[in-house]
């Protein structure tokens, strides 16, 4: 969520409170346009930073249609719901996470359910108090079949009433398919001195290693400067294995992470300088990690995140020198994003996921991602790092502020959104994408 001073103003849907993931900003957006967000120069492992105008384009794709959206289970109440997520082999069974610490099990197909069973209420667990805070990502093992394990990561207060962010496993029971409220297992913790900026997605890559973004520990302007910091797992994208624990650690360090053998660096980093990554995905065809990194003053960015990559935070924000930031060299130091868009656009960025779904061709490799607050969602094309074609505005929604995508596993898309504003008493929706024709 993005903190406003009292008299920011949003738009014209009063929006309480001004962003689900990034931090204190002197923002007053009035009215928000569809014009497409500015390009940005590709990501590369060798990357060049180039202005806006200089994006990489290609031979003229295939046009990208516009979408529509189907609301799943209209009548279930969901209250601050942030993600969904699928089991492997089972689109049967959807989950919705909600921020306070439920996970509810949803059939996406049955538009008279009337209410979503709990398949686990982690509220004892979860501090939920600030507006970024609590139950933020659910995903489940690519071996649940056999094991039935799926992992959690949310913020808490310690036994010190310190702040941490917490990677956890769990176990399902076979028998009821619920969650078995006692069989947490901490993997990790992160100590987070402020409330906001908490990252916020746990996820399998297809070399079964397990990936999780952390945001760079809040308040502005990363004043710890963890986004250059090798020694802290703040403002990075981490990468562990989950499935064979080393010495003391209850995972282990894949042999091939890019700073292993950095003095003075954590073994479990994969990506650096990200400031508030609210998002990421696999490209289930590629392989490529795509990741919406929130901004803080000006720019909000989508990011191809690589091995050993340096995005730059926070020296700069976007494509742009940061001032306040520590200093720092562009050109070839730091990673480009694929595009940026400035808060005339947007104020805060919902990464989201390339469509792969047979059923839809048309959507196929472009890919989605939304803003919070002037409820665009975009779509654009890319090949290895390379702009293609976009952005451009797909769909703006009327009233319902994007906080997430989901994928199912034949590769259908979904929204989540709250509902007319972010008070902790507004409802909130899960949506079925589609093309429009």
């Amino acid at each position: 969520m993005r903190t406003k001073p009292r008299n920011s103003v949003i738009n014209s849907r009063t929006i309480a409170v001004a962003s689900l993931i990034a931090a204190t900003a002197s923002l007053a957006v009035a009215a928000l346009p569809s014009a497409p967000p500015s390009l940005a120069a590709p990501a590369t492992t060798a990357p060049v930073l180039k202005s806006p105008t200089q994006a990489v384009k290609a031979a003229k794709p295939a046009p990208m249609p516009k979408l529509k959206l189907q609301r799943v289970a209209p009548e279930v109440v969901l209250r601050r719901p942030i993600q969904v997520v699928f089991e492997p082999a089972s689109d049967k069974r959807m989950y919705v996470v909600e921020q306070a610490g439920r996970i509810l099990v949803l059939d996406p197909t049955n538009r008279e359910a009337k209410e979503a069973p709990v398949f686990l209420d982690m509220r004892k667990q979860v501090n939920s108090r600030g507006n970024e805070e609590g139950l933020l990502s659910v995903v489940f093992h690519p071996d649940f079949a056999k094991n039935h394990f799926f992992f959690t990561y949310y913020t808490a207060m310690n036994a010190d009433n310190k702040r941490v962010d917490v990677l956890s496993r769990w176990s399902v029971d076979k028998e009821t398919q619920v969650a078995q409220p006692d069989s947490e297992s901490i993997l990790l913790t992160v100590d987070d001195p402020y409330s906001n900026h908490n990252g916020g997605t746990v996820l399998f890559g297809r070399d079964g290693m397990l990936y999780l973004s952390c945001g760079d520990g809040g308040a502005a302007n990363d004043p710890l400067f963890s986004g250059q910091d090798l020694g802290s797992l703040l403002a990075k994208v981490l990468r562990i294995d989950v499935d064979h624990p080393e010495g003391d650690r209850p995972y282990g360090i894949p042999k091939d992470n890019p700073f292993i053998s950095v003095p003075g660096a954590r073994p479990e980093i994969w990506a650096y300088g990200l400031r508030n990554v609210w998002r990421m995905s696999f490209d289930r065809t590629t392989g490529e990690l795509w990741a919406g990194d929130v901004g803080q003053n000006q720019y909000e960015e989508v990011d191809v995140v690589v091995k050993g990559g340096n995005y730059g935070w926070n020296a700069r924000e976007g494509l742009h020198e940061f001032g306040g930031g520590q200093p720092g060299k562009f050109g070839s130091d730091y990673i480009s994003p694929i595009v940026e868009y400035s808060h005339s656009d947007g104020v805060s960025i919902t990464g989201g996921y390339v469509s792969r779904c047979a059923k839809y061709p048309t959507m196929d490799g472009i890919y989605l991602y939304a803003d919070l607050v002037s409820c665009h969602i975009w779509g654009l094309r890319a090949d290895k790092g390379a702009l293609l074609a976009g952005p451009e505005v797909l769909l703006t929604t009327r009233n319902q502020l994007p906080t997430s995508f989901g994928e199912a596993n034949d590769g259908s898309l979904y929204l989540v959104t709250f509902e007319g504003s972010q008070d902790p008493r507004a409802k909130g929706a899960v949506w079925h994408i589609a093309p429009a024709q």
